[in-house]
């Protein structure tokens, strides 16, 4: 088309574009908004709906940028839609779930078309022509397979695309780059890279070979419908990192965000750093307010989840078919959730009564910590000026071992009290008693957690024969540590020199390296679950296996094992707070279905009352 024609076509093409875009932004104005405000509004909410972008509105009234003439930031996928995406999905909740969050997860299954580009919000209309347009051209010469070859490296895991239809999707995208400078006055950059679809990328090299074990069971050629989407984000935080409120927080000052559960919010870690320890500076999405905020509120986000879907052109594969153009905003619909299959079969089996197996599970939290009685102040509180160590209570430990950190370590890797070790024999006596035979020991790497498993075994009277396996997988959510930095341990050298049964030639599953401050709900729930499969399958000698950690313990290693899904943060935290020291649970093996279920603890639960502080000269002060 001549450069003459292009203002002549604009202004027929303005005068005969869908009219949903003027309904739309008539009863805004009518309601009072700008027009700037306005179409702000509906570019921010896709165009779905009035009722859509005036809660956007009534959200961001106290948004300082509301005015600000930014536009949103577009870009073009190609999406699989049908049984191969669902096979996508599966590939991405089973890789999670074995070898924890990497880049991929960030965005759901897409092949980029064109980098992000910006739109003017009152362009948006002539934007969504564009992609309509160059479908249409290329609806008929779009190919009917789309041959997928999979490659992998220490870093990356993904579908290539053959030179076929790779060249095709290139020129449809170069065709969208062309309708939407023509139409739009935007400046896109269509893909000159190979064409990909990116499976796994930035993970730990020891995953590699379970995720092209995973990969490769995908059958690329399965039925899909391609679907050519466009998407927006707000280019105003493109590096910031996204978080996801957990809780609801009511500010206390005036220089604080309101969050609600759910809300997203964008974090810049450069200005954060600054900030007061377990604080951030924050920016509401919902919002667009500025604050500071709890990070102990919050898990991360995938950025993809702060992205707002526009249009889409549909390719439709199958014979005799036409592709559909969707014009009208897409309104994404969630098919119900079934309740997972391996949840039905461990109730059926649970009420149909079977003989346990040979193999227990026995999960126990810690004992009694010093800093849970004495608070964070303890050390103070036991050292004299000499800084020799001095018991200021009982319940203080007679001694504290040695370790390469100092005395400091101990802030943020507590010992037991003194009522803690006496906790830890006693249920280790119980066992014994009840002749439960332990056959393995695996404990997180904090030092309560060692000294809990030591006890539990000197109860049993096996120090001498069972060893200690400290494996770095069964830490703590690092999200719920005080400090901004993963736990300095005491090493297994350090340990046996005061003479604890470890095991130091064990091999741990999770290496205590791949320990990463502040973690991700999900890298949490994943990184237990990756290691109560390695246990298991570990040990598989007859005999219970005792599993020393921590109150979290109790729930998230359990219910990967019974096939249970996670819970969400905010309940899998309520729960959480109500287990107490030395708190555990059951789990039976079913031998012949070769699977587990929840059973009464081998022995019962230790309750005890408080025994608060008590100054003798209070008997002479009190009158």
């Amino acid at each position: 088309m001549a450069a003459t024609e292009i203002p002549l076509y604009s202004k027929v093409l303005s005068k005969h574009r869908n009219r949903n875009s003027q309904s739309l932004l008539e009863p805004l104005l009518m309601n009072g908004f700008s027009v700037h405000i306005a179409l702000k509004a509906l570019a921010a909410t896709g165009q779905k709906s009035v009722e859509d972008a005036t809660k956007w509105l009534h959200s961001h009234c106290n948004d300082p940028s509301l005015e600000d003439p930014i536009p949103q930031e577009y870009a073009l996928y190609l999406c699989p839609a049908g049984p191969l995406n669902d096979t996508l999905v599966e590939f991405w909740r089973e890789s999670k779930q074995q070898c924890g969050k990497n880049r991929a997860h960030e965005i759901f299954p897409h092949i980029t078309l064109c980098e992000f580009f910006t739109c003017e919000d009152q362009k948006i209309e002539n934007l969504y022509e564009a992609l309509k347009r160059a479908g249409d051209r290329f609806s008929i010469c779009f190919p009917t397979i789309i041959s997928l070859s999979l490659h992998s490296s220490s870093s990356y895991i993904g579908f290539f695309l053959s030179d076929g239809p790779a060249n095709i999707l290139k020129s449809f995208a170069a065709a969208f780059a062309t309708e939407a400078m023509a139409f739009a006055d935007c400046s896109v950059k269509p893909s000159t890279k190979q064409l990909h679809l990116t499976l796994a990328n930035k993970f730990y090299p020891h995953h590699q070979k379970t995720l092209e074990q995973l990969a490769k069971s995908i059958n690329p050629k399965q039925s899909c419908n391609w679907v050519a989407a466009l998407y927006s984000r707000d280019m105003r935080f493109v590096h910031y990192q996204v978080l996801r409120a957990l809780f609801q927080y009511k500010p206390q000052n005036i220089d604080e965000l309101m969050l609600g559960a759910g809300d997203l919010i964008y974090v810049d870690r450069v200005q954060s750093a600054d900030a007061c320890n377990g604080w951030v500076i924050g920016v509401s999405h919902r919002t667009g307010c500025r604050g500071f905020l709890p990070e102990n509120y919050t898990e991360k986000a995938n950025e993809s989840d702060t992205w707002v879907k526009h249009r889409e052109y549909v390719f439709t594969l199958a014979p005799g078919q036409s592709p559909k153009n969707q014009t009208e905003p897409c309104i994404k619909q969630k098919n119900p959730s079934p309740m997972p299959r391996n949840v039905a079969e461990m109730c059926t089996s649970q009420s149909s009564g079977k003989s346990p197996g040979q193999r227990g599970l026995l999960v126990i939290r810690h004992g009694e910590r010093v800093d849970e009685v004495f608070g964070k102040s303890w050390l103070q509180q036991c050292f004299a000026p000499d800084r020799k160590y001095c018991r200021a209570d009982l319940n203080f430990p007679s001694n504290l071992p040695n370790r390469k950190d100092s005395t400091i370590a101990f802030e943020h890797d507590p010992p037991l009290s003194s009522c803690g070790i006496f906790q830890s024999r006693l249920i280790g006596e119980a066992l014994l008693e009840k002749e439960v035979m332990v056959c393995c020991v695996y404990s997180s790497p904090a030092l309560r957690c060692i000294q809990t498993a030591q006890h539990v075994l000197e109860g049993l009277q096996l120090e001498k024969k069972v060893k200690i396996c400290i494996e770095p997988g069964l830490f703590e959510w690092t999200k719920w540590e005080a400090n901004t930095t993963v736990p300095s341990f005491m090493t297994e050298r350090e340990l046996t020199e005061i003479n604890y049964s470890v095991d130091t030639t064990y091999r741990c599953n999770f290496p205590l390296s791949s320990l990463m401050p502040s973690e991700g709900y999900d890298d949490y729930i994943n990184r237990c679950s990756a290691s109560i499969k390695y246990i298991i399958g570990s040990c598989a000698t007859k005999g219970t296996i005792l599993l020393v950690g921590h109150g979290s313990s109790l729930d998230s290693f359990t219910r990967p094992l019974l096939g249970l899904p996670a819970r969400d943060s905010s309940s899998f935290a309520q729960f959480v707070r109500k287990i107490p020291s030395l708190g555990m649970c059951f789990c039976e093996e079913l031998t012949q279905e070769r699977k587990w279920q929840l059973a009464n603890p081998p022995v019962k639960m230790l309750t005890h009352g408080a025994n608060v502080t008590f100054n003798w000269k209070h008997i002479f002060l009190d009158h």
